[in-house]
């Protein structure tokens, strides 16, 4: 990538983050379903087709923030060492997803209650969610040198990994962040591991 290339991708990112920050804090301030396409146009200081050319829809104005994590969790678990098994490698590279939620526990957990407060936020994360399952499979597949068709067993880890997350993710909103989150986490896929090593031993 050139230097002009690469300046442009940066200034987008700028723009893009500014303007969901901007349609986050007037959902925040006034509800989803108050505000219109173009009051969060107006809110980031943009016209509704600049608005539009960088989202396509109210939803993914105020979910943007987690757009980068399904590629920062696949590259990490990719990363992990051959030697580790597959819930221990998944749980480790989780921890790039979770920093999101310690960098800025308050702001974390604003968006995390506006998304489980709102059904049309929440869904829309849900298939968010949904849609890392083929990308997280794959690197599954490809740490462990795997070609041909993936296995089954490979794509339902991914899956109890990523509802491992969510789950975690809304006990730890609904506490109003008092709980642990990495301590969820950690309980979570011990319950998947044990289930397992009970699936193998029965």
């Amino acid at each position: 990538m050139s230097g002009t290339a690469r300046t442009r991708t940066i200034a987008r990112a700028a723009v893009r983050a500014d303007i969901s920050q901007a349609a986050f804090e007037l959902t925040r301030q006034r509800g989803f379903h108050n505000i219109t396409v173009d009051d969060m146009a107006a809110a980031a200081g943009v016209s509704r087709s600049t608005l539009l050319r960088y989202f396509g829809s109210k939803e993914e104005a105020v979910l943007s923030a987690f757009d980068v994590h399904a590629v920062r969790f696949a590259a990490a678990l990719r990363a992990r060492p051959p030697a580790e098994d597959e819930w221990t490698a998944l749980r480790r590279a989780m921890e790039g997803v979770v920093e999101y939620y310690l960098d800025d526990p308050a702001g974390a957990l604003a968006i995390s209650q506006l998304i489980f407060d709102t059904p049309a936020l929440f869904g829309r994360q849900l298939e968010k969610t949904h849609s890392w399952r083929p990308t997280l499979t794959a690197a599954l597949a490809a740490r462990a040198g795997l070609t041909g068709p993936i296995p089954l067993a490979l794509e339902v880890k991914a899956a109890a990994a990523l509802d491992c997350l969510n789950i975690a993710v809304e006990r730890w909103a609904a506490s109003d962040g008092k709980l642990d989150l990495e301590a969820l986490l950690d309980e979570g896929f011990d319950t998947l591991s044990s289930v397992q090593t009970t699936a193998v031993t029965t």
